[in-house]
């Protein structure tokens, strides 16, 4: 018999559509997913509805229906397609993510009685790099918050006031924040998908005849990945674990590599050989090969957009930062801006899951053909 009822926003994205595969996949579980957009692919045990978390009228009518919510996985982002990193200072979006919680929360909580968990995503941003903050080779979770202003904080913030309310109306409940690194995943107009980009990169290469050429600074940049599958599975267990109650986690793969390491198995995956360095960032690259795209779609009867930015959002942008490329002019950064982030608190608390990130983004390659969002490997 179902016993919980988990109510998952941004059903459409990187982490939340996995998220919606694994609770759905547990039949101790009702699902409700909510995006703006469509979910890429209908599951017959949840239940979708199109909600605009910006719209603080209709989540009030929305959202003030679901008494029986009793877990919630809050994975909604808006971004600036525009300027994907810039936004990440901006304290106008800021303010827009903020708003966005607080317009499910606040009427999700006044009517569910028997809620009793939420998961909370963040990620690396929480300890400052992008804002130029010096920060720890290792982060740890317990270290003091690296203070700067960031929407992450002031969502945290806020799930903790209202934490608070409700205790004090005699109503417990907990929540857990997932501090996920480099997230890898088989969402489409996604602006936080990096691997995509590479796989349309490749398909270009491909079709030209050429070999896989490494579009990076061809720095052995560390980076730390985590599988969006993985990702949800720690969400599933977070909800219902005590150790997870009121904890912030970090979350990887569990080992650390680079792209340049990885690049022989994404050649394999496209059937590709390798070939040499070609330092170009990809978000000035790839609109250039729009009609390429276009016939590559057509070519191979693929279900991915013929439009390149509908297809991409602005993910290529993050691409280039894991490539090696900064922000303000694309340029070689060889400043680290990264620190590793440490799972130890996670594996302490009883989550003992791991995936190495070579089998890890094999995986989604072939996920990516499977689903005909690149062409099949040569």
């Amino acid at each position: 018999m179902t016993r919980n009822k988990v109510l998952v926003a941004g059903a459409s994205g990187l982490v939340g559509q996995t998220a919606i595969r694994q609770f759905s996949h547990d039949l101790e579980w009702n699902v409700v997913g909510v995006s703006r957009r469509p979910p890429m692919a209908e599951n017959e045990r949840v239940s979708y509805i199109a909600v605009d978390l910006l719209d603080k009228e209709n989540c009030e009518k929305v959202f003030s229906q679901m008494s029986d919510v009793t877990h919630l996985v809050y994975a909604a982002v808006t971004e600036n397609q525009d300027d994907l990193r810039g936004g990440w200072l901006d304290k106008e979006q800021m303010q827009r993510n903020l708003s966005m919680l607080q317009n499910l929360l606040e009427p999700l909580l006044s009517v569910a009685k028997d809620f009793q968990h939420m998961n909370l995503l963040q990620g690396a941003k929480r300890y400052g790099g992008h804002a130029g903050k010096g920060i720890n080779v290792v982060n740890r979770r317990e270290l003091p918050r690296n203070q700067h202003d960031n929407f992450y904080f002031l969502q945290e913030d806020y799930m903790r006031e209202q934490q608070i309310k409700s205790l004090q109306n005699g109503h417990e409940w907990h929540w857990t924040i997932q501090v996920p690194m480099l997230i890898l995943g088989d969402a489409v107009g996604s602006n936080l998908n990096a691997l995509l980009p590479l796989g349309v990169w490749g398909a270009l290469k491909r079709e030209a005849g050429l070999p896989l050429s490494y579009p990076g600074t061809g720095d052995q940049r560390p980076t730390q990945l985590i599988d969006s599958d993985l990702l949800a599975e720690t969400m599933l267990w977070s909800a219902t674990a005590s150790g997870a109650r009121d904890q912030i986690f970090n979350n990887t793969n569990g080992d650390v590599t680079s792209l340049v390491d990885l690049w022989p198995a994404i050649a394999d995956e496209l059937g590709m050989e390798v070939g040499p360095v070609e330092s170009v960032p990809l978000a000035e690259e790839l609109p250039k090969h729009a009609e390429e795209w276009a016939k590559i779609v057509r070519k191979y009867d693929l279900v991915a957009s013929e439009d390149l930015l509908t297809f991409l959002g602005a993910s290529p942008t993050l691409t280039d930062g894991t490539l090696g490329f900064s922000r303000q002019s694309l340029s070689r950064n060889t400043t680290p801006t990264f620190g590793f982030s440490s799972t130890l608190a996670l594996n302490q608390a009883g989550f003992h899951r791991w995936i190495d990130s070579e089998d890890s983004v094999r995986k989604w390659f072939r996920r990516f053909q499977e689903r005909r969002l690149l062409p099949p490997r040569a």
